[in-house]
């Protein structure tokens, strides 16, 4: 998310020591105004997050896997794909379209490929097994290619491009979505967000990581304006008619999201055909459902399996040209340092606005949350029965 954006929001802060007085009173309280900004630290929102698996009876290994997934989202900036999802993935998980226990499979392999079956497992699951494996044959080989089907909503891609760049790889990772994407010259929609990563190492921890959605903004981002009772830049989706909206609810609803780059005019058919690109990778490749084929995941159908398509590379940088981290960071440097068209604002590498966040954070001590997402927690740790999360002043 944009730091101008993060800036703007006004948020409550979450922390991790104080005794909670209770879910009624947080939400009174923040209905009514009088809470005071507060922090919850990145160990309590993870706390929160894995105790909400626990009591969905999801075991404790990949209960801890989606607190990490979910709040490293929102530790990077990334509110959308952070606790804005646990709602859903936990109702995933009661109408059993999610089995939060399963382990996948492998159903055809050489050294350089896998293709794997999710078995409608939690994604973040059959994700670190999808990029994992794809570590160990690029180690060995070179190159390492995985492809799942059957798998559910994974979070943040960038999330396992990480995992291959803390090896010292170039990871790259895609996944198919409900169908959201209107198609430049439709006004129903056909395919996904289908977000795509790239993370790639660089020398002095200068690292390139970029995690976009081929729509113009990820749905998460409407949900979140929608929250807030803002509205959404125009460019961002369509209203039934096929014409572009600022209204965050009847985007919502529509759920027909502009590819990036918005209208056609504006090349937004460069964003759909990256957006298919992604489908092939994933929905075709994987024998997964694919475009229209997917659930509604926001909308009605949510209680059909997702069934969706994930595609994960990993590549060693050390079997072309050597210096390859000497390269990547010279060249984030040439980047950084053009002259900016608007001095107050410089010149940005991808990654950059997720470093900057993590700092806020840390200085901070604690995760910035906006009010409508806490009440929205303080009521499902009401529903599962667990310890709410802990304010402090």
């Amino acid at each position: 998310m944009p730091l101008h954006c993060l800036i703007r929001q006004t948020r409550i802060i979450l922390a991790p020591t104080r005794k909670s007085t209770g879910t009624h009173i947080v939400r009174r309280l923040l209905s009514q105004g009088k809470m005071e900004e507060k922090l919850v630290a990145v160990i309590e929102a993870k706390r929160f997050v894995r105790d909400c698996f626990l009591a969905a009876k999801v075991k404790e290994e990949n209960s801890q896997a989606m607190a990490d997934l979910l709040i490293e989202a929102d530790f990077r900036g990334h509110f959308s794909h952070g606790m804005n999802r646990l709602e859903m993935y936990i109702n995933d998980l009661d109408k059993k379209t999610t089995n939060g226990n399963i382990e996948p499979l492998i159903m055809n392999e050489t050294p350089a490929t896998a293709w794997i079956d999710g078995r409608h497992g939690l994604g973040v699951v059959v994700g670190n097994f999808c990029m994992d494996l794809a570590i160990r044959k690029a180690k060995a080989v070179g190159v390492g290619w995985t492809c799942a089907k059957g798998s559910n909503h994974y979070g943040i891609a960038s999330w396992y491009t990480l995992r291959a760049m803390k090896e010292g790889l170039i990871g790259i990772s895609m996944t198919n979505t409900s169908p959201l994407m209107s198609p430049t010259r439709s006004k129903e929609a056909a395919l996904g967000t289908n977000p795509l990563s790239l993370g790639a190492p660089a020398a002095n921890d200068d690292s390139f990581i970029l995690d976009m959605a081929t729509t113009s903004v990820a749905v998460g981002k409407i949900e979140m304006q929608k929250r807030k009772n803002e509205p959404i830049p125009m460019g961002w989706a369509q209203d039934p008619s096929g014409h572009a909206t600022t209204d965050a609810s009847v985007a919502f609803e529509t759920g027909c999201l502009m590819p990036l780059g918005g209208e056609e005019v504006t090349s937004g058919y460069k964003g759909y055909g990256l957006g298919a690109l992604v489908e092939i990778m994933c929905g075709i490749m994987s024998g997964s459902n694919y475009a229209s084929n997917i659930r509604k995941w926001t909308h009605a159908g949510a209680d059909q399996l997702a069934n969706l398509g994930q595609c994960f590379i990993a590549v060693d940088p050390n079997c072309f040209a050597p210096g390859f981290e000497d390269r990547l960071g010279d060249f984030n440097q040439l980047l950084r340092n053009l002259p900016p068209s608007d001095p107050e604002k410089p010149v940005l590498v991808a990654g950059d606005p997720e470093k900057a966040h993590m700092a806020k954070v840390e200085q901070a001590g604690g995760i910035n949350y906006h009010e409508n997402q806490l009440k929205t927690c303080a009521d499902l740790a009401e529903r599962l029965k667990i310890k709410p999360i802990q304010f402090t002043k």
